[in-house]
């Protein structure tokens, strides 16, 4: 099955490759029986993913059952998954089958498994090596056919190291890892996916579907959907309600949405995700901001040795400081300072710090007086320089300036309108 059948079939909107990735996945170990690891932040869908693991698998006609592992309480989350005996707890006024023995033959969906209590993921660790469990109160062995898809939000290495989860489980269940990426790493999707909640809510209510002006669709593809695509649905039908307009500019969406201004996107740390587009365009701007700056000091550099070879100076001994590339440096000022060979038979064991560098003859005169230039600290001014720079270059021609900036025009447009960088 092709992923475009796939995605008509479940519902699924998105042309991001990280989201296709996924969806293959997925539609490769749907037809084995193998332990699946759905990871995502919470509201990207995950859910849908054991939706299609399930149907497109041998057991799709059997049962499936989604278990959200946070919701029950660790005291009868046991008795839940495993069933209990008459009497085996105060309550327990006659025996119960548990999900994995009414759900025998089909698939089982353990969200948030993360939250899963310590004693819970042996039993658990049992069922996946062997098939074996136990009820609550009861020491007779049963055996079940269950396919375990488990998914969380939470990093599990982390609650590994916290003591808070098995390791052994860890790998038994991330047999198959996927990951179902956040709205903020498919931008290209968001308003794809606001024109069908959009159009929906309009179906329902039998009403016009609303639409967003140019700047109002750059704003929702910058903010960074911390609730995801649950939160895009709750948006689009607050302004399918409360909107006069039909087409929303980014006023309108501001009125209604006035946190969406806030872009919050992650920062370039443990946040930020190799991989993903989200700040990729922001750092290829300070790269080559980086190495325009190397590039000044290698011409300041090379002005100094031309001063010091001119007027005659004397350097202190630096024979036993060595650079990160494993030359010393008087190895390389040696090799800058050739063929003046007078020099170097001076010697540099007559260094006085104290004496003022004296530049002799015309050297002084082709020289301008001193400026101090404050130095650029913020990333943020350091890319409006740079694009400033390349819209004088260029005369203001956008998209030359973008290919100068190695970054889309769009995405210029975008931070011209951010800095408010005149035309």
């Amino acid at each position: 099955m092709n992923l475009q059948s796939v995605k008509q079939r479940f519902g699924i909107i998105g042309r991001s490759p990280l989201l296709e990735r996924a969806l293959h996945t997925a539609v490769r170990v749907a037809n084995t029986d193998l332990s699946v690891l759905i990871q995502g932040e919470s509201g990207v869908g995950k859910e849908v993913f054991s939706r299609i693991i399930h149907d497109l698998s041998v057991r799709k006609h059997n049962n499936f059952i989604a278990i959200n592992c946070g919701a029950i309480p660790p005291g009868t989350i046991n008795s839940e998954l495993f069933g209990h005996e008459k009497g085996s707890f105060t309550g327990a006024v006659s025996e119960r089958k548990g999900y994995f023995e009414t759900v025998n033959s089909g698939t089982i969906f353990l969200d948030e498994i993360g939250e899963m209590p310590l004693d819970t993921q042996a039993y658990l660790l049992r069922i996946l090596e062997s098939g074996e469990f136990l009820r609550v109160g009861s020491s007779k062995v049963l055996n079940t056919d269950v396919r375990v898809v488990a998914a969380t939000n939470v990093n599990l290495e982390d609650k590994i190291q916290a003591g808070k989860f098995r390791e052994d489980l860890y790998y038994r269940l991330n047999t198959v890892p996927i990951r179902v990426p956040a709205l903020h790493e498919r931008r290209e999707d968001i308003y794809l996916l606001f024109r069908k909640f959009a159009g929906d809510f309009a179906e329902k209510y039998r009403t016009d579907s609303v639409t967003l002006t140019a700047d109002a669709k750059l704003m929702i593809e910058n903010y960074r959907w911390p609730g995801n695509i649950r939160e895009l649905k709750n948006m689009v039908e607050q302004l399918s309600v409360l909107t006069e307009e039909k087409e929303i500019d980014a006023e309108g969406l501001i009125d209604i949405a006035p946190h969406i201004k806030s872009r919050l996107l992650p920062s370039v740390g443990s946040g930020f995700t190799a991989g993903s587009e989200s700040g990729f365009h922001e750092r290829e701007i300070l790269f080559k901001f980086l190495l325009e700056m190397k590039s000044d000091l290698s011409d300041l550099k090379s002005l100094i040795y031309e001063l010091v070879r001119a007027n005659d100076l004397t350097l202190p001994d630096i024979s036993k400081l060595k650079s990160n590339t494993g030359f010393s440096t008087e190895s390389m000022i040696r090799k800058a300072f050739e063929p003046n060979q007078e020099f170097h038979e001076q010697g540099f064991e007559h260094y006085d710090p104290n004496r003022p560098i004296i530049l002799h003859g015309k050297a002084g005169s082709g020289y301008n007086d001193s400026e101090d230039v404050d130095e650029i600290l913020s990333i943020e001014d350091m890319e409006k320089d740079m694009i400033r720079k390349s819209l004088k270059k260029f005369n203001n021609r956008r998209k030359d300036a973008a290919d100068e900036l190695g970054i889309s025009e769009r995405t210029l447009y975008r931070k011209i309108k951010e800095y408010n960088i005149p035309d």
